[in-house]
């Protein structure tokens, strides 16, 4: 599963920011060779950065990459990382889970109400289903990482290491 997931995730990561740059590329050139701007570029990169943010989120949760503060970590006993361990990621799990759900509310009224951007009229809602959706797997990610114990950051760690 967790294959599938890295591919599926990473594919669309990796095809969306090799379309911004491609369509970063051509915009550039374009106005400086042709005196004259891709139409709706911005627009198709905010839409494929929302597909680069959203689609890596899993990731992110799956292989435990979040931001973190860990300072105090080495303060802790074992029994508090596990404390730890269970409120973060029963923290993410519920706030990942209620954007997914007001995600997918937003999309219904966009559906309905036909929104669309700018300059494209590319439909909105298509993307704020799979912003849900995302947010809806990351979301499920820590409810399971909620079972399992904290992982040990002794080999991560860069204490010590010259640079």
């Amino acid at each position: 599963m967790n294959r599938i997931l890295s591919a599926v995730c990473g594919g669309l990561c990796a095809i969306a920011l090799f379309a911004i740059m491609v369509l970063t590329f051509l915009d550039v050139g374009s106005r400086k060779l042709l005196d004259n701007s891709i139409p709706g570029s911005l627009e198709l990169t905010e839409l494929l950065m929302v597909v680069v943010i959203f689609a890596a989120l899993p990731l992110v949760s799956l292989r435990d990459e979040h931001v973190t503060f860990d300072s105090l970590d080495g303060m802790l006993s074992p029994a508090m990382r596990r404390v730890q361990h269970t409120l973060v990621n029963l923290i993410c799990a519920a706030m990942m889970l209620g954007l997914c759900w007001l995600m997918w509310r937003t999309g219904l009224k966009f559906l309905d109400n036909g929104e669309t951007t700018a300059q494209l009229r590319i439909l909105k809602a298509p993307f704020i289903f799979a912003m849900s959706v995302f947010l809806g797997v990351a979301g499920v990610l820590h409810v399971g990482m909620l079972f399992a114990g904290p992982p040990s950051r002794g080999a991560e760690s860069t204490e010590g290491v010259a640079l």
